[in-house]
C-alpha cells in the first residue's frame, strides 16, 4: 500500500477513535503499523526446477 494512502488512513482512524492528544498518537502508530503489515506479500521466487549434473555438461 502507498505510504500516502497509509499514513491517510490511519490519520481518519485515529481522529475518529483517538480521546486525547496521546492516546490519538498511540491509535495512530498502531493504525500504521497494522496498514503496514496487511500489504506485505510472501515473496517467492519462480519455481526453477533444478537439472542433474550430467545434463547440465555435454559428454
Amino acid at each position: 500500500m502507498n505510504s500516502f494512502f497509509k499514513t491517510i488512513i490511519a490519520g481518519y482512524g485515529a481522529k475518529k477513535l483517538g480521546g486525547g492528544c496521546l492516546s490519538t498518537i498511540v491509535i495512530f502508530i498502531v493504525i500504521y503499523m497494522a496498514l503496514g503489515q496487511c500489504s506485505d506479500k510472501p515473496r517467492q521466487r519462480a519455481y526453477e526446477p533444478v537439472k542433474p549434473v550430467a545434463a547440465q555438461h555435454k559428454i
